[in-house]
């Protein structure tokens, strides 16, 4: 099918074409970035098929929903809207009964297959702030029947829940749009108990120095990764500050010139598998305000 409603809406989206040479756009805005991906979700909704990657990127950049192995179980709409790089919940050893939470989390593909695995007792947290996506990812999740699925509105360098509220943290190709990605360590930091562990499917870009960097840039650009890509020893490094252990980056595929998308895995030191601390539980999250749930 032609992605014309999605290029479409990429069209204020200066990105660079192939050519090292061509002046590089200016990073988009987090408004910016957020109001494109809300024209993918209702690109998505609308039934197109949709792509976050220029048209001349490799299509080894443009995953979307290839990581997974079961999407013949999993609704359309959710398919559809994949733009994710990887499939992190493969390599979050879910539980049952786990309390996990999406960092960015599209059109709930993500969402879905994590509440599935930590039911019945488990909960699945969708974090978005696009409200687009939001709407996007509650329609596809009532239409599997997960009723362990909780859609929050907010930043992923902000997020709305409390202290230690969380078993593992996911994300899918997100946290390389953040313009402050220590920022969103540290809240995944925050947000998960002791013992919690970190999955993330992400961009990183090759070890080289100093290297060409008008080059990464175009690279970057062409597969969506706006606020810049962390090598594997930059994004090391933001995680131990964090405070994250036990941290292990290999990078899987190749996705651009000098660009692979990586797995990242790390744990928060102390604790064992349990129940949650401090007396929360996902019944007392709701009391934040700014919190929307499903």
């Amino acid at each position: 099918m032609t992605d014309s409603r999605a290029t479409d809406s990429r069209a204020t989206d200066s990105r660079a074409t192939d050519s090292p040479a061509q002046e590089q756009p200016p990073p988009q805005t987090q408004a910016a970035i957020i109001e494109r991906y809300g024209a993918l979700a209702r690109a998505a909704s609308e039934g197109l098929q949709i792509i976050d990657c220029e048209p001349g990127a490799s299509t080894a950049g443009c995953f979307g929903a290839a990581g997974y192995d079961d999407i013949g179980t999993l609704p359309e709409g959710a398919v559809r809207a994949s733009l994710g790089c990887g499939n992190p919940t493969a390599v979050a050893e879910l539980r049952q009964g786990e309390i996990v939470l999406d960092l960015g989390s599209g059109g709930g593909i993500d969402v879905v297959i994590s509440a599935r695995r930590v039911a019945p007792d488990g909960i699945a947290y969708g974090l978005d702030a696009s409200q687009d996506m939001l709407e996007l990812a509650r329609t596809n999740a009532a239409e599997a029947g997960v009723t362990n699925v909780r859609f929050l509105y907010g930043r992923i360098e902000d997020v709305p829940l409390p202290d230690a509220a969380v078993d593992v943290v996911i994300s899918n190709c997100v946290i390389n749009l953040s313009a402050d990605k220590p920022r969103v360590l540290n809240e995944a930091f925050r947000v998960l108990r002791p013992g919690g562990r970190l999955g993330v499917s992400d961009v990183i870009a090759d070890d080289d120095g100093d290297g060409d960097q008008p080059r990464r840039m175009a690279a970057e650009h062409r597969v969506g990764c706006v606020a810049g890509t962390l090598t594997a020893a930059g994004y090391r490094q933001l995680l131990q500050q964090a405070g994250f252990t036990e941290i292990g980056i290999v990078p899987i595929s190749p996705a651009e010139d000098g660009l692979h998308s990586a797995i990242v895995q790390a744990v928060k030191p102390g604790g064992t598998t349990g129940t949650l601390c401090c007396g929360n539980t996902p019944g007392n999250v709701s009391a934040h305000g700014d919190v929307s749930q499903k």
